[in-house]
């Protein structure tokens, strides 16, 4: 007999499509009825896990066994309504867990070169469309073969992971502040001044670019206002069209979430066309 229950609680963010022939309100009212949606999973987290002792004391130990028998017969109904009720969706959502989310063949990104010590560093990324990051390429220089052959698949092993739904900052928590050699003055970017190695350099330029994790950075993020609080910034870009067209035009790590000081307004601009005669 089981002498523990141990429950886990997830996080799942999902997104689902459905592909309608015309639009209008009877079909939105009943979108969330129909079963024929491809769901997407984002992301998946454990939030918590609690561990239940089934047995406290030899002369409760009937009582137990009872609300034991109990527990499991009442869990095991509502799993079996819940599976009955759900059943197209869990095994849309089951399916699309282990699924791998391909990069586009024409992709957004940015590169970054890097001097730590007398080493060059070269970091390549890919973006999905909507800005998300989906793989990194890393180039290094003044190393041997076996330096190089071990960077190219460490970086293939986070993009594999990046496509199956791992999140960045599990790798950013992983990695920062490793320490070996080279290390030490970081030239080249304007946001790290130093770092204990090259991975604690690359997940500390990635967290920054695409987490915006400000706490990693050494200096203040150039250019923005001090005066403009995050949350008018935020709603100043969710009403700007044209920073909705920036976002969708170029790199988000690039940018940095920065797009209202890489904007420039042509709006007073006028172009004189008239060839000459």
């Amino acid at each position: 007999m089981s002498k523990y229950l141990v429950e886990t609680f997830y996080t799942c963010t999902f997104k689902v499509k459905h592909f309608l022939n015309k639009i209008d309100q009877k079909e939105l009212e009943s979108l969330e009825q129909r079963d024929d949606g491809e769901f997407e999973v984002i992301d998946i987290k454990i939030d918590t896990r609690k561990t239940k002792s089934l047995e406290k004391n030899t002369s409760t130990k009937k009582d137990n066994n009872v609300s034991k028998i109990k527990l499991e017969t009442n869990m095991s109904n509502i799993e079996t309504k819940s599976i009955n009720k759900n059943s197209k969706f869990l095994k849309n959502v089951d399916e699309a867990v282990n699924k791998r989310f391909s990069m586009p063949d024409r992709r957004k990104g940015y590169i970054q070169k890097a001097t730590i010590g007398d080493h060059k560093v070269y970091l390549h990324t890919g973006e999905y469309e909507d800005g998300k990051i989906g793989e990194i390429f890393i180039d290094t220089s003044k190393e041997g073969e076996l330096v190089k052959a071990l960077m190219n698949n460490f970086a293939i092993a986070i993009s594999l992971g990046l496509q199956y739904g791992v999140p960045l900052d599990e790798f950013v928590n992983a990695y920062v502040d490793t320490k070996f050699e080279p290390s030490g003055k970081v030239y080249g970017n304007d946001r790290i001044i130093s770092a204990s190695s090259i991975l604690d350099y690359i997940f500390r330029e990635l967290a920054i670019s695409y987490l915006n994790r400000e706490d990693l950075a050494h200096t203040p993020a150039i250019g923005k206002s001090e005066n403009i609080s995050e949350n008018e910034n935020n709603n100043f870009e969710e009403n700007n069209q044209l920073i909705k067209i920036v976002k969708d035009m170029t790199s988000k790590g690039f940018i940095r979430n920065d797009y209202k000081r890489k904007l420039v307004d042509l709006s007073d601009i006028r172009i004189n066309l008239k060839g000459k005669k």
